[in-house]
């Protein structure tokens, strides 16, 4: 009886403290550690903040494209300065590498396509690619040649017998929900699942894999944007050796459109979640894209609301009459402000934020669809205009707002209120991009302790 009575009070305590809320309603239980979002590496945070987007009075002509509008908009990471190189070629050879792994899976799938789970020691099925066998471009074995020929320039299209990677061959494919469809419903009868291609709807139900859409981008930059740009011109040493040769390598990368801008997102997006879901307790994080306009002003502007240049200025020198961004200044004296075409990213002071290059070297594509009248018909909260134009769209629809001005731009383009437009299928040599990532949350530096109730 003892021993009964001592087993019963044992549960009774520990069932008590099982149950320390004793009734009330306190949410989910949190099972993992808090969550804390880390600095991106390479980006630098943008708080939250309202300002006036536009230009003011001043500037009659550009007050048509740029009514000033007081907006907010929400904190972000955002890259310091734009994509280089270097770091557009990384995703350039997980593309080239991932297709290899995929066609060498054909002659030893146990070599690259199983691979082994580093927390259980379990392999994982095919298709999925085993990234820690290295690729044998040279092999002497006849099968894993065959495998990779189709990679590579037919004998008959190379330049002096030359082996090279074929580039148009080089696609990454991904897949994007569409959320603006799904919240407007479009899909809730039998003929519009019909004229997408599906069979009648469920009864009472609209299927979600309409919104899903897939896309398969060629993510090679166009090296020869460098000669179409400029016909008259000779820029052949660039075309050749601008995005491979390492002397390039922090050099902005340019000859890329908007289409493979947003792959590059989704890829670097992906290649952060995979390495924080091999981490035990890590949660995945908010995805990478391209900033909307009404963000990439505000960050450009570093703080600054009635300046027209990211360094907090009027004027494009400073007071030892340096000029402060690459660009065209004076009656086309290209070289006065060091460099000729583009330069190395972060080769000016940075803005209030320590952005660099918010204007000049190159221009940046933005994830906002261009509408002269966007200003009066989006909302003031982070807003933004998109439209998913589709390959069979009129080019009035692929139009995608960029800014910041080049190095092949006069001062006004480089001005922190100056729009204009690029279409979404078009690469050029002056056009180049960078990423943020939405901050979840109100603002860095919150405490979530102190901000809400907290049950032990």
């Amino acid at each position: 009886m003892k021993k009964f009575l001592l087993i019963s009070l044992i549960v009774l305590v520990f069932s008590s403290c099982s149950n320390t809320n004793q009734g009330e309603l306190v949410g989910v239980r949190k099972k993992s550690k808090p969550f804390y979002q880390p600095d991106p590496y390479g980006m630098v945070f943008v708080p939250m903040g309202s300002y006036t987007m536009g230009v003011g009075g001043q500037d009659i002509t550009s007050g048509y494209l740029s009514q000033p509008k007081t907006i907010s908009v929400s904190a972000f990471f955002m890259d310091e300065t734009e994509i280089t190189n270097n770091e557009y070629r990384e995703f350039v050879n997980y593309v080239r590498d991932s297709i290899a792994r995929t066609l060498l899976g054909e002659v030893a799938p146990e070599v690259y396509l199983i691979s082994e789970n580093p927390k259980t020691g379990e392999l994982y099925d095919p298709p999925y690619l085993n990234w820690k066998e290295d690729i044998e471009w040279n092999s002497d074995n006849q099968d894993y040649r065959d495998a990779l020929e189709e990679m590579w320039i037919p004998e008959n299209e190379r330049y002096f017998g030359k082996k090279e990677i074929d580039s148009r061959k080089l696609f990454y494919e991904y897949f994007w929900i569409d959320l603006q469809a799904a919240a407007r419903k479009e899909f809730r009868d039998d003929a519009d699942y019909r004229n997408a291609g599906l069979a009648n709807r469920p009864q009472g139900l609209t299927d979600r894999s309409v919104y899903v859409k897939k896309e398969s981008i060629n993510v090679y930059p166009d090296t020869l944007a460098w000669i179409h740009d400029y016909t008259y011109s000779f820029n052949d040493p660039l075309t050749e050796k601008y995005f491979w040769h390492p002397a390039y390598d922090n050099y902005p990368v340019v000859g890329v459109n908007w289409n493979q801008a947003k792959a590059f997102c989704v890829w670097r997006t992906e290649k952060l979640n995979k390495y924080l879901r091999s981490q035990k307790g890590e949660m995945v994080l908010s995805e990478f894209r391209l900033p909307t306009e009404a963000e990439w002003e505000w960050a450009a502007r570093g703080g600054n609301h009635l300046n027209p240049y990211p360094w907090g200025g009027p004027y494009t020198r400073n007071e030892k009459g340096c000029l402060l961004a690459n660009y065209k200044p004076l009656r086309g004296n290209y070289i006065a402000d060091g460099g000729l075409r583009t330069l190395i990213v972060g080769h000016y002071p940075p803005n209030d934020w320590g952005l660099y290059d918010m204007a000049g070297n190159v221009a940046e594509w933005t994830n906002s669809a261009f509408d002269p009248a966007s200003y009066n018909f989006t909302w003031d909260m982070n807003p933004n205009y998109t439209y998913n134009a589709k390959e069979s769209d009129p080019p009035v629809m692929k139009r995608k707002v960029i800014r910041g001005g080049s190095w092949k731009d006069i001062s006004y383009y480089l001005q922190v209120t100056t729009r204009t437009y690029e279409y979404q299928d078009s690469a050029k040599c002056y056009i180049g991009f960078r990423c943020i990532q939405p901050y979840l949350g109100r603002n860095k530096g919150d405490n979530p302790a102190k901000a809400s109730r907290v049950y032990n």
